[in-house]
């Protein structure tokens, strides 16, 4: 076996390139070709950047998007790496600003403001990066934002509230993750509604981050001065099943639960099917809640993934996406008996609690990713 062969057969990539770079031309340029090597230089490479992720709207959303990037449409095009900053808006700066510096071709980000971020998102842009926020919106025009209308979350969702009330009663009010430009527009767009209403009283505000738990430690806080007999109604952005759950342990009768505008959490849809549609004996059971539920479609992530793939791939793509808002009252409430992707096309709203947590989202599907459903918001697989 010749020198040459010997090199190229067992030296590591290393020493290759060495070698490569001082006599073997073009029978070592062959070997740094192979196949495997040219796939990856071949892939796009986009980062996740996550800010909060304490809740399980969150999980569900990173799932869904890593699922998409390993369909079979996308595995062979993405190279997908997720760094979470956390609410600290600087640390999220500092790990754009790196995104880019190790050669992101796109970004993909939930911004913890929709402003701090805008030098870092528009350095990127300079740079040939495509930047899509999802869910929550940044004001940067040269980046591109998924999102539903979140000030008409807030408004229609209050307005629900306030007529279910017959416009008068003490209501408590439980908000998201401050900063947010979500969170600001649906509080804001629930208090101008309330503010029309001179019977509405908010007795009480908590910061939920859009937490279950988070949400029950705010309800607690909030009782200690303000008893159930006291509260009409809640307008909650995450909750409504925690408070329902707090106050069947309270003894309140299921018939009796107060009304509650709040989120599309799985255990708050079951609670709203008609009462023994899922039987048990704790709170997560159908009881007839009166409700309305809403949300941010979890799926909003994978789909800001899609279209920084398209931009990519030169397709044109809007600045901006406005998503068609989930909005279920509990005379809608379906049960999802399988959990398949066809049955979530049909339109159900809830799946059995042996399925998924209480907080699971349950608003999964969508024709613009109908590659994904339960099992993908599970295990970030593709199902």
């Amino acid at each position: 076996m010749s020198f040459v062969m010997r090199l190229i057969r067992g030296a590591r990539p290393l020493a290759g390139r060495l070698a490569c770079q001082a006599t073997l031309g073009i029978a070592c340029a062959a070997m740094l070709m192979a196949p495997g090597a040219a796939d990856a230089a071949g892939k796009y490479k986009i980062f996740l950047s996550m800010s909060y992720v304490g809740n399980d709207w969150q999980s569900e959303a990173t799932n869904l998007v890593k699922a998409e990037a390993a369909t079979p449409e996308m595995r062979d095009k993405v190279d997908l790496e997720v760094q979470v900053a956390g609410t600290d808006a600087q640390k999220q700066i500092q790990q754009i600003n790196s995104m880019v510096q190790a050669g992101a071709k796109a970004i993909i980000v939930y911004p913890v403001s929709p402003t701090a971020l805008n030098r870092a998102i528009k350095n990127a842009c300079s740079k040939g990066v495509v930047v899509v926020a999802y869910d929550s919106e940044v004001t940067e025009p040269c980046a591109h934002n998924v999102t539903i209308d979140q000030h008409e979350a807030g408004r229609a969702t209050a307005e629900w509230l306030a007529k279910t009330l017959n416009g008068k009663g003490n209501i408590v009010m439980v908000t998201g993750v401050p900063g947010t430009s979500v969170d600001r527009a649906r509080t804001d767009g629930a208090k101008e509604v309330f503010a029309k209403y001179p019977g509405i009283k908010i007795v009480a505000e908590g910061v939920g981050m859009w937490s279950q738990a988070t949400a029950k430690t705010e309800l607690s806080k909030i009782l200690a001065t303000n008893s159930w007999d006291k509260i009409d109604g809640l307008w909650m952005q995450v909750g409504c099943f925690t408070a329902a759950s707090m106050e069947l342990e309270a003894g309140v009768p299921d018939n009796k639960i107060r009304a509650c505008a709040g989120e599309s959490s799985n255990g708050h849809r079951v609670q709203m099917l008609p009462p023994g549609t899922v039987k048990g004996s704790g709170a997560y059971r159908s009881i007839g809640y009166p409700s309305i539920s809403y949300g941010s479609p979890v799926y909003s992530g994978a789909y800001a993934l899609k279209l920084a793939v398209a931009k990519l791939d030169g397709k044109d793509v809007p600045s901006h996406v406005t998503l068609k808002l989930p909005l279920v009252e509990t005379s809608q409430s379906k049960l999802c008996t399988s959990g398949s992707v066809d049955e979530l096309k049909s339109g159900c709203t809830a799946f059995q609690p042996d399925k998924v947590p209480p907080g699971w989202f349950a608003d999964i599907y969508s024709d613009q990713t109908q590659e994904l459903g339960l099992g993908a918001a599970l295990t970030g697989k593709p199902d």
